[in-house]
Parts: structure tokens; C-alpha cells; sequence
């Protein structure tokens, strides 16, 4: 087994029905950028009724159409925020917590501390955390995940990964393994995935790769580390 062993995002989720919502955090083989995606899926009425939009430089999700949504609690929130130089990216409200925390100097696990995973038995939805912290040229970044240590949801297990970023690599973490009922939490490191430099090929093949019937909304972002200038691509469904 090769633990170094760099995957194609098609490997990692190419037939799977349901890895629910993803992020990707990594560099540019040159380099010069930090690579972020995030996308989400959908199997009830509720969840595929969504959207991203993108306001200045933060991503949201919202609701397709407003008169079907049934609980906006967990569907609706803002996914990428910006807090210095720092670029947050989570699949629910905690990119708030996280944004809180960083202004009050706490950090991101510290920030985490006071969240744990979604209230959504019996499948007890993980909450998926990243943090890309800009420096000189460069970038290192974070990635958490908060899920039940039990059936029951008795209890929030925390863990969280620090990387410095390289050159081609990403690392991927999702909330799902795949569809089931209930649907079976993610498992793991996060996975090595390749990074391509080109951001619609990045695009096209995660969104290529998500299941057609399932896949919901992507949001790719690729930042220049000397300037933080960025171009980005989003792809919804619903559009």
C-alpha cells in the first residue's frame, strides 16, 4: 500500500452515489496557487432545493425556490468567508463560528470547541471544517471534522489535520462514505488528490465525477499567492 499515493478526484468519488458535501483544499503543481473547492449533494426535496450565490467574496447557499423549503436550518449558510488573511470554508454555519473565534484570537480548533456535529439523526451529519492561513508567498491550511462517536449521538468526536501545502497536492474530506440508512459518516485522513493547474479542468472533472442524479452545486476558487487575486467557477443545478 502507497500511503503517498496522489488520487484523481474521479478516483475518489467516480461511481459512488453519495458522498454528500466535499472539500478540497491544495496547491497548483507550479506553485503559484491554493485551490479550494466545495460542492454538496442532495437525496431529499429539502436538501436539492439549494443554490449557491456568490456575494463579493463569499459563497452561500439559498434556497432554488423559496416556497418549497421545508427546514432552512441546516441548508442555508454561508460556506466561504474571508477574516484577514485567512479563507474560511465549511458545509454549514460554523463558517461563522470559525470567523467569531479568529476576531475574538481564538483558533480554528479552539473556534470549533463549542460545535459538534448536525443535529439530524439518525444519520448525525459530520461538520466539515477548512482554514487556509496566507503568509509570505504561501499558504498553510487546516481541515476538522466533528462527528458522533455513536449510533445515538451520544457523544461529538473532534478531529482536526494541519498541512503545509505543496506542490500538486490537495487534501479531500467529505461527509459521507456513501449512500446507506442511515448514511454512513466519512472515515479517515483526509484524502490525497491531485490538484490540476488548469481551474476548469479541476472543475469539470469533480463535477463530471459527482453522481448526475444527486449532485447539487460546485464552487472551485483558485487563489494567487503573491497578490491573493482569484478566478473561480460555480456550477448549480438548479440554475
Amino acid at each position: 500500500m502507497n500511503v503517498y499515493k496522489i488520487s484523481p478526484i474521479k478516483e475518489l468519488i467516480g461511481g459512488n452515489p453519495y458522498v454528500g458535501r466535499g472539500i478540497i483544499i491544495g496547491k497548483t503543481p507550479d506553485g503559484d496557487k491554493a485551490a479550494v473547492a466545495y460542492f454538496i449533494m442532495g437525496r431529499s426535496a429539502n436538501s436539492r432545493n439549494r443554490i449557491f450565490n456568490q456575494i463579493g467574496n463569499e459563497l452561500y447557499t439559498e434556497p432554488f425556490d423559496v416556497s418549497k423549503v421545508e427546514d432552512p436550518s441546516l441548508i442555508i449558510y454561508a460556506a466561504i468567508r474571508e477574516y484577514e488573511n485567512n479563507l474560511v470554508v465549511t458545509n454549514g454555519n460554523q463558517t461563522d463560528t470559525v470567523i467569531e473565534g479568529l476576531a475574538q484570537g481564538l483558533s480554528f480548533e479552539e473556534s470549533l470547541e463549542t460545535r459538534e456535529f448536525e443535529p439530524d439523526g439518525p444519520n448525525y451529519t459530520p461538520r466539515i471544517s477548512g482554514i487556509l492561513k496566507f503568509n509570505d508567498d504561501d499558504f498553510s491550511y487546516r481541515m476538522s471534522i466533528l462527528k458522533s462517536m455513536d449510533p445515538n449521538g451520544s457523544a461529538c468526536a473532534r478531529y482536526s489535520y494541519s498541512y503545509q501545502a505543496l506542490k500538486g497536492l490537495g487534501h479531500f474530506i467529505h461527509t459521507y462514505i456513501t449512500d446507506g440508512n442511515p448514511i454512513p459518516t466519512f472515515m479517515g485522513e483526509p484524502e490525497r488528490v491531485e490538484i490540476p493547474a488548469d481551474i476548469d479542468q479541476f472543475t469539470d472533472e469533480i463535477w463530471n465525477s459527482l453522481d448526475a442524479e444527486n449532485r447539487i452545486s460546485l464552487y472551485v476558487r483558485y487563489i494567487d499567492l503573491h497578490d491573493l487575486s482569484y478566478e473561480d467557477r460555480m456550477i448549480n443545478k438548479n440554475a
